[in-house]
């Protein structure tokens, strides 16, 4: 599919400087693994847990501490007080010496009026006293201490004071207990965690919570209409087994990043309600050997017992590169690739147990990996079309408040080559910009800023010179004059000289519609109006720049593209020449499957072909000479100017007529 075509003027050896050459196929992106979700729940359960258990002990030890110091505070009136035997208090009672008596179940304490010596401790002296009469009580003592004009006081028996001492005492050292015992028990379950490492890292998404169906996937048709033979088997399997039909073992999604494979996955465990095991490619490989075949037929034990059921694998390359391909072999990885083939060979017909996976480098997986019985079923998961962007559109703005000016299908027409990744990211960047200008809702130019900041980058406040301004502004203007005096090439969406990420110039082409070929005329004139930069320099400015970078490089690329890949040179005909990739067939064959005679007509057809775009750019710019330094003078005083001003300016200087086949009125 089409991309936007940009061409930018860069800064040279002191700056900074594009990428790689842009290429056809590829839409500008934005700029822009895994432990179990139970595991996760499961220890922070026991963090939660050990926080709890740990600020209940610091309380029931405060408790403790509080009471015991009650407790002393209580007693510390009577610390002085001495032991008595009951018959001594009978003599000092009937001496008159006794004060005050305080009756608390069998205890009884007092004063004396004078101290009285302690029998245990013959050098010790005290008015305090405290014994422990009769268990039956002692009705006479009562009266002999009334007859003695004894203040007597009696206190209720504290039961549940005992216990509650008892509780308070104990509660702390049984809590120790258990803390203790919960530590050893932590401890011992992580020397297990060594013998654990087999065991399968999936995410499991249960039947009964469906997140995604085919209703959120949109700008995918073709692929979604594959898997609807696989959604209908795992909900009805024996609809086809009873004619003896068999269903697909594996299905591989393949498609460009961002394109929504892993999307469609979720789709089809939502939509066939069965549980879902995700995980990654790189997650089954571990640095001890074997741990990735374990965990291969560990996901695969618990797909068999949750059968029917999906297991899909992201970004299967990680695991599933084709054996003997690389110099630097992991036999590790390889055990782990023959463990999923001999899994995925020895499913039980019976079993409906399905596996998804994804990849954008199909290429580069095992053959064995792809052979009927194992990966039966390979499905597409291209870029969307228009029409798809508009869908996905429709999807990513149903929760965000849209203005009245919005139009989807003309913002859909203006992302060519853009997946479904890019599109959320445009709708997520426009309700951004709307919410920092405190907006009720998105509109329109919110999209096209939006979309100017993914597409161009983002502005930069850069001070540039005069001659500087001068420069990128007929270098800009020659970009923009070729294309609209070229047939064959994209319209011209806006031309601007306001810095952006790290281009100081950038003239960006929206294609009338989606491509998918490539005639000759196009490519032929997508190197005249990339080559119209440096020739508005030489041009208008009499030297050349280091500006043209990025041009150069794409330049190039296409032009090479054209000899090598695509037959479109006559000297070299209808062949395919290509560079080995592989390092091994490098190492063994030699970097080219072609002669060095054949490398150098190459290269002079090369030449050859963008010699004559660049001529063909210098002989439009000397042509309309008057229309470039209106444009370079216009981009001078207003930075930006789009397809009306050019319009204008193509009118004011008389060479509409030259671009009559561009403005079809």
């Amino acid at each position: 599919m089409e991309a936007q075509a940009l061409h930018t003027y860069e800064r040279g050896p002191d700056g900074p400087s594009q990428g790689g050459p842009p290429r056809l196929n590829t839409p500008p992106s934005p700029n822009g693994n895994s432990n179990n979700n139970n595991n996760r729940n499961n220890e922070s359960l026991s963090s939660l847990l050990l926080r709890s258990l740990v600020i209940v002990g610091i309380l029931l030890l405060g408790w403790w501490a509080l009471q015991s110091f009650i407790q002393g505070g209580t007693s510390s009136s009577n610390q002085n007080a001495i032991e008595i035997p009951y018959s001594s208090f009978y003599a000092e009672v009937e001496k008159d010496n006794v004060k005050t008596a305080v009756f608390q179940g069998q205890d009884v304490t007092g004063e004396f009026k004078d101290p009285v010596a302690d029998p245990n401790n013959p050098g010790k002296t005290s008015i305090y006293y405290h014994f422990t009469q009769l268990a039956s009580g002692d009705p006479k003592l009562i009266q002999l201490l009334l007859q003695h004009n004894v203040s007597v006081t009696a206190k209720p028996t504290s039961d549940g004071s005992l216990w509650l001492n008892i509780l308070f005492n104990a509660l702390p050292w049984v809590f120790l207990g258990v803390l203790f015992l919960f530590i050893i028990r932590r401890a011992t379950q992580g020397q297990q965690n060594i013998f654990s490492f087999g065991k399968s890292r999936a995410r499991l998404i249960m039947e009964d919570r469906p997140s995604t169906t085919f209703a959120d996937v949109a700008g995918v048709d073709e692929a979604k209409n594959d898997l609807v033979e696989i959604v209908e088997f795992l909900k009805t399997p024996q609809k086809f087994q009873r004619l003896g039909g068999k269903i697909p073992r594996g299905v591989l999604l393949v498609g460009p990043p961002g394109t929504g494979k892993t999307l469609l996955a979720r789709a089809v465990a939502g939509e066939a309600g069965v549980p879902f095991f995700s995980m990654s490619g790189s997650e089954f490989v571990e640095v001890l050997v074997g741990v990735g075949a374990s965990r291969v037929r560990d996901l695969f034990d618990q797909a068999k017992k949750a059968a029917p059921s999906i297991i899909f694998i992201d970004e299967i390359d990680a695991v599933g590169r084709q054996r003997g391909a690389s110099i630097n072999s992991n036999d590790e990885r390889e055990q782990t690739l023959n463990q999923l083939l001999v899994e995925m060979d020895g499913f039980d017909v019976r079993q409906a147990v399905v596996v998804l996976a994804a990849t954008n480098r199909p290429e580069g997986l095992d053959k064995a990996l792809l052979r009927p019985g194992r990966f039966d079923r390979r499905v597409t998961v291209d870029r969307p079309d228009w029409k798809g962007r508009l869908a996905i559109l429709q999807i990513h703005t149903r929760k965000v408040p849209l203005a009245p000016d919005v139009d989807l299908e003309a913002i859909a027409r203006a992302t060519p080559g853009m997946v479904g990744a890019d599109l959320a990211n445009l709708v997520n960047e426009a309700a951004l910009l709307a919410a920092r200008r405190n907006l009720d809702a998105v509109n329109q130019n919110c999209f096209l800023e939006a979309l100017d900041k993914i597409v161009l980058g983002a502005e930069r406040p850069l001070v540039l010179s005069e001659e500087d301004l001068k420069v990128v502004a007929y270098h800009e203007g020659g970009h923009a004059l070729t294309a609209l005096l070229t047939e064959h090439v994209d319209p011209v969406g806006k031309v601007t000289i306001v810095p952006r990420g790290q281009a100081l110039g950038v003239t960006r082409y929206l294609p009338l519609d989606d491509r998918h070929n490539y005639s000759r005329e196009y490519l032929e004139a997508r190197l005249v109006t990339a080559l119209g930069g440096r020739a508005a320099e030489e041009v208008a400015i009499g030297r050349i720049t280091t500006g043209a970078e990025n041009d150069l490089q794409q330049v190039t690329q296409i032009a090479r593209h054209m000899v090598t890949n695509w037959g479109m040179s006559d000297r070299i005909g209808p062949l395919f020449f290509q560079e080995r990739e592989d390092p091994l067939e490098r190492a063994a064959f030699g970097r080219r499957d072609y002669s060095e005679k054949t490398a150098s007509l190459i290269d002079k057809e090369v030449d050859r072909i963008v010699k004559a775009a660049y001529n063909r750019a210098l002989s439009l710019l000397r042509e309309h000479r008057v229309t470039l330094d209106r444009i370079a003078q216009a981009l001078r005083l207003y930075e930006t100017l789009d397809t009306q001003q050019l319009r204008q300016i193509m009118i004011e200087t008389g060479a509409i007529k030259a671009a009559a086949t561009y403005y079809r009125e």
